[in-house]
Parts: structure tokens; sequence; C-alpha cells
């Protein structure tokens, strides 16, 4: 049992801390064109999330310009944004915690 609560604590505080640094480089990054769950410049993470998986975020993350015709999309605005890749798994996880709200 005591092993079973200190499990689920660390994992908690992981999840928690993942969580927390995926919403520090979405404030760094991406906050100026996209809100959580209200459209802004950009489509809200609620609709991102629904519609994409992590592979797609990432890869529209590194090149949106590459990707914009096969998600549909008739243009980009998205700038190329220079994140290394603990950054952009970790906003990429940010917007799909933001499934199904």
């Amino acid at each position: 049992m005591k092993k079973h609560i200190l499990f689920t604590l660390i994992l908690s505080s992981v999840l928690y801390a993942q969580d927390s640094y995926g919403k520090k480089v979405f404030e760094t990054y991406c906050w100026g064109c996209h809100h959580q769950t209200a459209v802004a410049f950009g489509p809200p993470f609620t609709e991102i999330a629904s519609k994409r998986s992590i592979d797609e975020i990432e890869a529209y993350i590194i090149d949106p310009k590459s990707m914009y015709k096969a998600f549909g999309y008739k243009r980009t605005v998205m700038t190329k944004l220079k994140l290394n890749d603990k950054e952009r798994k970790a906003v990429a996880q940010y917007i799909l915690s933001y499934k199904g709200k």
C-alpha cells in the first residue's frame, strides 16, 4: 500500500513538472498567437488537440510551411519556431492536455 501511494505521488510530480514545463514553453513562444481554449490569431489548443496527434503537432512546429497543405489549410502564417526537441515535445504534450476540454 505504501509503495503504491509513493509511486502515485512520484508519478503525479513528474506529470506536473512536464505540464509546467510545457506551459512555460507555450507562454514563451506560443501565447502571442494561441490561447488554450479561446480563438486568438491562431486556433486554440482545444481545437488543435481534437484534430492532431503529437507527431503532427511536432511536425507543424518544425516546418509549418511544408505541413499546412497536408492539414488542408490554404495558407499558413505560423512562423518556424526554433525549439529544441525537449521544448517541442513539452509544448506538444501541453497542447494535447487540452483534448476533450
